[in-house]
């Protein structure tokens, strides 16, 4: 899994782990997408089909296999800029649960994130 796919999977799990996915969280997953995937590399329905397919007992074990090959794939300069999104994804809906919350913190502490760059 390459950094934009993981990237797109992170922020999948964040739209859904609520159980209140907002059109507003869909439109900044679809701004991730067009900043970076070039179209002719990324087969949306496979990655979609993967992702319907996990239970939500499996989020959070994906989520974090997936911050785990973003990192591998990324530069710090890319992740704090990555966490952007994901930081929009959360706050789409103008509320954080504490479901989100929890897997924001695994984002930040995976990464060993400094609060003081975003």
């Amino acid at each position: 899994m390459n950094r934009a796919i993981s990237g797109f999977h992170i922020l999948s799990i964040l739209s859904e782990i609520d159980n209140d996915f907002s059109p507003k969280e869909g439109l900044v997953i679809v701004d991730y997408l067009k900043k970076n995937f070039p179209p002719h590399l990324f087969v949306l329905d496979r990655e979609m089909e993967i992702l319907s397919n996990l239970k939500k007992d499996e989020y959070l074990t994906h989520f974090i296999k997936c911050l785990e090959e973003f990192y591998k794939d990324s530069t710090e300069e890319e992740r704090v800029k990555f966490v952007k999104f994901a930081i929009k994804v959360v706050m789409a809906n103008n509320k954080v649960s504490n479901e989100e919350n929890i897997y924001l913190n695994e984002l930040y502490n995976a990464w060993a994130l400094d609060n003081n760059n975003f």
